[in-house]
């Protein structure tokens, strides 16, 4: 995929493979014995740079399958393999065995993957980087049996893409492993995950393909990344998505002449992104067109579902961030996109009931004391409609938020209504709105902004509970932290230095010439909270529990104000939460 990969260990460490096409012997190989994948297996792609364990997320998330990504050499010229290039995460049980057992316990199973961007990139990627066909070929054995897994995943981008030597050991040694899998009566599968145009492979990522055809070596799974197309055009990414399977399936049928229609459908996947992915807003890819995929799959008979990645499955950063490691840039629901896919493992042809859940728009700014109206939609994106019963929660002190009807079948919309008092807080709240039906429940958000009332406007995200900064901006240091925090998840963290200190404000536009409070929480040595500009008022507190602070003020004429939390010099790091004006 598109990412980087994390820097890499700076001592070196792990056994050496064998140069051979022979049994690897590798640390702690696995009694686990190869299980073939479902013939239809939705399976997201895991950051293995990240610190997250890949069998809480599955458990959280209700995925089966995780694609493990990525392994590769520590640097160019090596022939061993670690998780993430790092020395420190060699092929061994003792790194994700235990994961990888908790997953198989309930079910499912992994997908390692060798590659992604960075080691392709930097030639870092095992046939780009070894150059001995054997060694190469051991490198995927070990992982095989060290694991026991049935499919080895090969994410073949960038400059791996026209190293034709690498490209062509790639795919010698694959033959090598497979002959080797015959011999041990094994199961074992190679997918190549390559980047698509909208109209299928580019060529480049053909001739991967024509390379392991001259070389005789089996290709199980063409998984296409329907996404980061950098034409600059804007994308419909469902339709684009469905389209690059069906050019890609064409060219297949090209190369594989001997096989049938059900053969070839059955022998692609398609990589989806989340969200707004690496190349911006014109390819943002939504919870419902997930689900029209997902339908669209499971008619054709499509071999494997997944997205980049599992961690980038929720609404937690601002919408419109784009290709985040960590979420998706658009309001949606922690495991939306999962629950979306989800249903393809087994299906191909059998369409279970399932149905989506989006709200428009999906976020909203009112003046306290006003309302604001969104329109909830769901429809059916497998098998019958159902009854859904909705409910919304998350709305704070002061908001009422209904929903009319509280209950739809599937295909029906419903009005949600978030009605504020004078009384409620400035600030910025996230509501999540859950349809529940006899197949299971889905999600989506609302984000509500809460503005000054009628006498001005106020401040936004005042609690911080959006998980970000903005619309504040600070000196360097400054970030939303989840400890300590007054109330909520969410504090704002201010961090001075013998040279700054840490200054974190946001410019307020209130009514002119008008009586204001600004109150806060501080905690920490000389927190002092004020505003300047139009106005000019602060006051400050030292301790080690949260104080309250208040600052009365007047505006002048423009009514515009820069409210400011800072500490002082070399004093350590102060902490604020629930600002307001009234």
């Amino acid at each position: 995929m598109r990412l980087h990969r994390s820097i890499q260990a700076l001592l070196s460490a792990g056994f050496t493979l064998a140069a051979s096409a022979g049994l690897v012997v590798g640390a702690g190989s696995a009694a686990h014995a190869a299980t073939p994948l479902p013939a239809h297996v939705f399976a997201p792609y895991f950051e293995a740079y990240s610190s997250d364990d890949p069998a809480a997320l599955a458990a959280q998330s209700g995925n089966k399958y995780l694609t493990m990504a990525f392994i590769q050499a520590d640097t160019k010229g090596s022939c061993t393999p670690y998780w993430n290039g790092q020395t420190a995460n060699p092929i061994a049980t003792s790194q994700y065995g235990a994961a990888i057992s908790t997953i198989r316990a309930a079910g499912g199973d992994v997908i390692p993957s060798f590659g992604g961007y960075g080691a392709d990139h930097d030639g870092t990627e095992i046939a780009d980087s070894c150059t001995d066909v054997n060694s190469i070929a051991a490198a995927y054995e070990n992982v095989i049996t060290t694991y026991g897994v049935s499919r080895i995943d090969l994410d073949t981008e960038d400059n791996s893409l026209t190293d034709t030597a690498g490209i062509d050991r790639r795919n010698k040694a694959i033959k090598v492993v497979e002959d080797w899998a015959a011999a041990n009566n094994r199961s074992v599968q190679f997918s190549y995950t390559l980047p698509t145009t909208t109209s299928g492979l580019a060529s480049s990522g053909l001739a991967v393909l024509q390379n392991a055809v001259s070389n005789n070596a089996r290709i199980d799974v063409v998984n296409v990344m329907a996404f980061d197309y950098y034409d600059g055009a804007s994308h419909e990414m469902a339709n684009d998505a469905e389209s690059a399977a069906t050019g890609t399936y064409n060219q297949l049928a090209q190369l594989y002449p001997a096989k049938t229609a059900a053969q070839l459908w059955g022998s692609i996947g398609v990589t989806l992104m989340p969200g707004v992915d690496d190349f911006g807003a014109g390819e943002t890819t939504t919870v419902a067109d997930a689900s029209a995929v997902q339908n669209w799959a499971n008619g054709k008979g499509l071999n494997t579902l997944s997205f980049w990645a599992l961690e980038r499955d929720n609404g937690s950063c601002t919408v419109g961030t784009a290709g985040s490691d960590t979420c998706s840039g658009i309001a949606q629901g922690t495991w939306d996109f999962s629950h979306a896919l989800e249903p393809f493992t087994g299906g191909g042809g059998t369409q279970a009931n399932d149905f989506s859940l989006s709200a428009s728009p999906a976020a909203g700014s009112v003046a306290a004391g006003g309302s604001a109206t969104a329109a909830v939609a769901t429809a059916v994106t497998s098998g019958s409609a159902q009854n859904v019963a909705l409910t919304v929660t998350g709305a704070p002190a002061g908001v009422t938020a209904t929903l009319s009807p509280a209950g739809v079948t599937a295909g029906a919309g419903s009005t949600l209504t978030v009605a504020t008092s004078a009384s409620t807080a400035p600030g910025t709240y996230p509501l999540t709105v859950t349809g529940t039906a006899a197949s299971g429940s889905h999600s989506t958000s609302y984000t509500l902004t809460v503005t000054g009332g009628t006498t001005g406007g106020g401040l936004v995200n005042g609690g911080f509970e959006t998980g970000s900064l903005s619309p504040w901006t600070c000196q360097s240091g400054g970030a939303v932290v989840s400890t300590p925090v007054h109330s909520g998840s969410h504090a704002l963290q201010v961090a001075p230095t013998s040279s700054q200190t840490g200054e974190c404000d946001q410019s307020v536009t209130l009514a002119p010439n008008h009586a204001y409070t600004l109150t806060g929480w501080v905690q920490g040595n000389y927190a002092y909270l004020g505003v300047s500009g139009g106005a000019t008022a602060s006051t400050w507190a030292s301790g080690s529990a949260w104080t309250k602070l208040t600052v009365p003020f007047s505006t002048g004429a423009s009514g515009t104000v820069t409210v400011y939390l800072h500490g002082w010099y070399g004093q350590g790091n102060v902490f604020g939460d629930d600002f307001s004006i009234a």
